[in-house]
């Protein structure tokens, strides 16, 4: 068809948190290091217009919402000045044991820098 299949959205709004926290300064491996995982509980997109094969894509990322349990982003893929698919994702803090774990105890570093970036966006 000569566009991007709709799955790939979501490894692109995957690349937009992992590059998101990098940039706060916590790569994802520092994350699993820590013994903690955030696997996606919901996902949501709303497609506006196509991405085509050879497009050069834009993903804009920000934090929507987090607490100590769970974590929202908002996520954006752009042509140039067009917005293709928006939507987002929601994440629970797990454990190696995939048990609920608070990030404000078990990483408060973490917990420090979204709580920055949180406040740095209003």
């Amino acid at each position: 068809m000569g566009v991007v299949y709709h799955a790939n959205y979501l490894n692109w709004f995957e690349i937009g948190r992992t590059e998101l926290i990098r940039s706060l300064g916590m790569p994802y491996q520092k994350i699993e290091e820590l013994g903690l995982l955030l696997p996606v509980i919901e996902a949501e997109m709303k497609f506006k217009l196509p991405a085509k094969y050879d497009d050069f894509i834009t993903i804009r990322t920000r934090i929507e919402d987090f607490t100590h349990l769970r974590l929202q982003f908002t996520s954006e893929i752009w042509r140039e000045e067009e917005l293709l698919v928006s939507g987002g994702t929601r994440h629970v803090w797990l454990n190696r044991e995939w048990k609920p774990a608070r990030i404000d105890r078990a990483a408060p570093e973490l917990f420090a820098l979204l709580q920055k970036e949180t406040t740095n966006k209003e």
